[in-house]
């Protein structure tokens, strides 16, 4: 009865999302039993994390590049050679992380990544989409980011275009894969 108990108040407190079925690209790593969702909080000091290496990345290569070359670093148009180059480095590091890890530096560090809702690893047009698309509209809008805690999937709004979420790797559980 105690067990009936625990098991009915586990699934009360925890959301299940289902997904169709596993992309062949993935099958010997999304586990069967399902994932946690990453929630807003890890997804928010992840984005930090990430924001902190993107800034050390264009303090370290790009700024001593301009430097060298006698361009100036604090021209505040849009369309400066900095804001151009800063904007490179911020999309590309997230397009290329998400691509070739289904992470970045941040997510690696708390144990996320990016999956698609059917369980397969996310292709080329949906991390542009994800990445360009929705996190343009993400970062241009702010706010937009607090959408994670109020989601079913938890997921952001640039999650919602590319129909994918972010997972808890060493968690096993919410996010069953339909077989």
């Amino acid at each position: 009865m105690n067990e009936v108990s625990e098991s009915f108040e586990h699934n009360e407190t925890r959301e299940h999302i289902e997904v169709q079925s596993p992309s062949p690209d993935y099958s010997g790593t999304i586990p069967r039993d399902g994932y946690y969702l990453a929630g807003f909080w890890i997804r928010f000091w992840a984005y930090l994390v990430d924001l902190i290496v993107i800034g050390s990345i264009t303090r370290l290569i790009v700024n001593p590049i301009f430097k060298l070359l006698d361009i100036s670093l604090s021209d505040g148009s849009m369309f400066a050679p900095i804001s151009i180059l800063t904007s490179i480095v911020f999309y590309g590091y997230f397009v290329l992380m998400t691509k070739y890890f289904s992470q970045t530096i941040g997510k690696m560090v708390f144990g996320i990544r990016v999956i698609q809702l059917n369980g397969a690893k996310p292709s080329w047009g949906t991390i542009l989409f994800r990445e360009l698309i929705g996190r343009f509209i993400s970062t241009t809008v702010f706010i937009l980011y607090v959408v994670v805690a109020f989601t079913n999937k938890k997921q952001g709004i640039h999650d919602l275009f590319a129909d994918t979420t972010v997972v808890q790797e060493k968690k096993k559980l919410e996010f069953t894969p339909a077989v």
